[in-house]
């Protein structure tokens, strides 16, 4: 026998049009709205026991609901308690209502809208890393900083100035502490002015073993990386001064014992620059220029394959950057060849064939006029022929040979036509003028 009266259900099945429904399905059907009444209340309970209340509400039950994946009721979520009223249908049958509030119209459609609550939430964010404060919204500005610096500080300060300055009797704090000893601020001006003294070259390589192998140059990372930025920027007609902040910047690459990871976006600016910038050295000697193009490109290429593990980007922007200039008819061939070794270095054999090899039949036709007698562009376009050269043979590997009676195998036309219409004619007839058969071979058999 159920509590629920099987009337009810009766009285429910009626009202969507089903009659004479068997006793014994009302029966069983009264009984599991029994159980799941009392799986809510049970839930509800919970709620208002952790809640600290002995007054049961309707928010409680509508938690309930939820938390047993059923739809809540709607209507009747009120953090006021309920008034409930009482009418009579007869003799001994009294019927409970819930009294209806009357609510003004005028008053409800002017009244203004509530706000919308915010649900709690947390965030974290780092104030600094390696003693670098990341350009975060929760951080500081750089206006704020600058505004800092301009404040009257230490225990000789003017008083007019910090009293102009709306900051009078404030103790103004640095934002990261970041103090040096007086060790490491020796060693590292005798760092810089060793990698920098053109007149010993034992004193430069002494330099250059101590950045490289020497630990505890954590706090000067920040500064060294400062240093090469602004003498590229300030030196770019001094090829010395660029070659030695390279080495520098090798230097910290290599040293196993720094953690460079934050530093790596300030650091690839000033090496790009001397990879595809337009004028490196001023007056200096072609090969001179160029050298320090190769030395660029080499530390790119290791910049990516140490550090692409923390940066998923760090790859395809190198390539892009490199990518963009290759494509500038505009840019000098120096910038073009820099970005050819660069894109090389950076991605290796499959960034010729996809980045490289794609765009060369055209590239050609702007190599052919710039290698013919009368150019002054000649000298830098034969190097950059070269280095296309270069980077091409890496597409051979994999591929053997085909010798005919110990001497290489000459091309054939159907094979030199192919050759010619995916790098173009002068490309193609370097090619085959070397006897590179294998490198014909890959190249034609790469895919487009």
């Amino acid at each position: 026998m159920s509590v629920w009266n099987p009337d009810n259900i009766r009285d429910v099945a009626e009202s969507v049009g089903i009659a004479n429904l068997n006793n014994d399905v009302t029966e069983n059907l009264a009984r599991d709205v029994e159980y799941r009444i009392a799986q809510v209340l049970e839930e509800a309970l919970k709620f208002m026991r952790h809640s600290k209340r002995t007054l049961l509400t309707t928010q409680d039950v509508a938690l309930a609901l939820r938390v047993l994946d059923v739809e809540p009721l709607y209507g009747y979520e009120s953090t006021r308690p309920l008034r409930f009223g009482e009418a009579s249908l007869g003799p001994g049958q009294p019927l409970f209502y819930v009294e209806d509030e009357e609510v003004d119209f005028e008053k409800l459609i002017n009244a203004p809208l509530p706000k919308v609550p915010r649900e709690i939430s947390f965030t974290a964010h780092w104030l600094a890393v390696e003693g670098v404060q990341p350009s975060i919204p929760q951080n500081p500005t750089a206006a704020d900083s600058r505004n800092l610096e301009l404040v009257s500080k230490g225990p000789n300060a003017n008083a007019t100035l910090a009293a102009i300055s709306g900051v009078g009797n404030v103790a103004v704090k640095p934002l990261v502490k970041h103090v040096l000893s007086k060790e490491l601020q020796l060693y590292f001006e005798k760092v810089c002015n060793a990698f920098l003294d053109e007149s010993s070259e034992e004193y430069r390589t002494s330099g250059y073993s101590s950045l490289r192998e020497d630990p505890g140059l954590h706090q000067l990372v920040p500064y060294f990386v400062q240093f090469i930025s602004e003498k590229v920027t300030h030196s770019l007609k001094d090829i010395f001064v660029l070659t030695q902040v390279m080495h520098m910047a090798e230097a910290l690459v290599q040293n196993k014992s720094l953690y460079v990871d934050p530093y790596v976006a300030s650091l690839v600016p000033p090496i790009l620059t001397c990879l595809i910038g337009r004028q490196l050295g001023g007056t200096a000697d072609l090969s001179e220029q160029f050298a320090l193009r190769d030395l660029a490109a080499s530390l790119l290429g290791l910049i990516a394959k140490k550090y692409s593990h923390s940066s998923h980007t760090l790859k395809p922007r190198l390539a892009r950057s490199c990518l963009k200039t290759f494509l500038d008819p505009a840019k000098p061939f120096g910038a073009h060849y820099g970005a050819i070794i660069g894109l090389h270095a950076v991605g290796g054999p499959e960034a010729v064939r996809v980045l490289i090899l794609a765009n060369l039949r055209t590239y050609s036709n702007l190599l052919t006029d710039a290698l013919t007698d009368d150019n002054p562009r000649r000298p830098e376009a034969e190097r950059v022929l070269a280095a296309l050269l270069g980077v091409l043979a890496t597409l051979r590997e994999g591929h053997t040979s085909p010798l005919t009676n110990g001497h290489a195998a000459v091309l054939s036309d159907e094979l030199r036509l192919q050759l010619t219409e995916r790098v173009g004619d002068l490309i193609a007839s370097r090619i085959a003028d070397a006897g590179e058969v294998h490198l014909a071979h890959a190249i034609v058999t790469s895919e487009r």
